[in-house]
């Protein structure tokens, strides 16, 4: 059986290998900001991924008018690998726009294009678009805090935007925050149909180990006051070992990891049974000795078997996942695995189960 799997990925890896390109995906083409306000910049995110299976890079990333901004990931996707394209606009006129992003790679095509739009206006009075979740009386633009690839001493903040809908004043206040967390609300106080914003730090020197750290904070209207799933916000932070100091020749022999999914769909099996397994292949095509030094579970639904935790350069492994159904609870946690190693193209992998 074993030499059956091997000759089955050998056969895979010479089939991929002979159309060995990377390919670009986007999690959306376009991004409808709805009503924005006049001289108030807003910021739209694509997450980008590698669906091929040699590493993309993006070159350069274009905007269609002077009043928008892009920022880019620089650093080599690897397959299966996610990166980020962000397009900050600011508005010189009132009224629709539609604005186009140009990416640049080496993918084939070489050149996408995404687009965003929305309307100006003076004052905001829709805020289903731009604030599409709610707490009670209150929207929000996330429902989630979510800080992806960290590094020691790091202090990276997310903001995000908040009105009040509700018939009195509104004084936000997250509840339960750990000691890497800070908040910050400007304002203080959000009266009545008015929007403000709420800033959240982390501080990376204060996270204990790599891999994922989450918990869940509480908006609430003020200090002390009820927490349940209706006000949770989840918080994540993926704190990854750093890489930048390889030299050329550690990075060619360095390991290369390959897996055969990250994405598994248990839904349908999941209604007759339940308790429902699958399995993964994990193999490396790189030239040191690939380490799988954390592999983290985050709900009591889920179990997973390594049968190897280190693999030689052609090394090849099964990681076995298991669903629970009674168990699965908080459906606000999605359910993944989260997979640290010493690749430096690949350090964390993500596995997402949907049930």
């Amino acid at each position: 059986m074993k030499r059956s799997l091997l000759s089955i990925f050998s056969l895979l890896t010479v089939a991929l290998a002979a159309v060995a390109q990377p390919r670009i995906s986007s999690n959306k083409e376009t991004h409808n900001f709805g009503q924005i306000e006049w001289k108030r910049p807003v910021t739209v995110k694509y997450t980008i991924t590698n669906t091929g299976n040699q590493p993309l890079v993006l070159t350069n990333v274009t905007t269609s008018c002077a009043c928008a901004v892009a920022d880019w990931t620089k650093e080599p996707i690897a397959p299966g690998g996610k990166g980020v394209v962000k397009a900050s606009f600011d508005a010189k006129a009132l009224g629709h726009f539609e604005k186009s992003i140009g990416i640049y790679s080496n993918a084939s095509p070489s050149l996408v294009y995404l687009k965003f739009t929305g309307e100006v206006v003076q004052e905001i009075k829709d805020y289903t678009k731009i604030l599409p979740y709610t707490i009670g009386n209150i929207r929000l633009d996330r429902d989630e805090f979510a800080f992806s690839d960290v590094y020691r001493g790091q202090q990276p903040s997310l903001t995000f935007d908040i009105a009040n809908l509700s018939d009195r004043p509104y004084e936000p206040v997250l509840m339960h925050l750990p000691p890497y967390l800070k908040m910050e609300a400007e304002p203080k106080v959000l009266l009545k149909g008015k929007k403000g914003t709420i800033k959240l730090t982390l501080d990376a020197s204060q996270l204990k180990d790599y891999g994922l750290t989450q918990t869940s904070v509480y908006l609430s209207r003020f200090s002390g006051d009820k927490v349940s799933e209706d006000n949770e916000i989840p918080v994540s932070a993926i704190l990854l070992p750093d890489f930048s100091r390889m030299t050329e020749k550690d990075s060619l022999n360095a390991p290369a990891m390959h897996i055969s999914e990250t994405d598994i769909d248990l839904s349908i099996p999941l209604i007759k049974k339940d308790k429902v397994s699958h399995e993964i292949l994990i193999a490396n095509s790189g030239k040191a000795p690939l380490v799988i030094s954390k592999l983290q579970v985050f709900n009591s639904s889920v179990g997973v078997s390594l049968k190897k935790a280190v693999l030689p350069p052609d090394g090849m492994t099964k990681l076995k996942v298991t669903i629970r159904k009674r168990d699965v609870g908080n459906k606000k946690h999605h359910l993944r695995i989260l997979m640290i190693t010493n690749d430096p193209l690949r350090p964390k992998v993500e596995i997402n189960i949907k049930r």
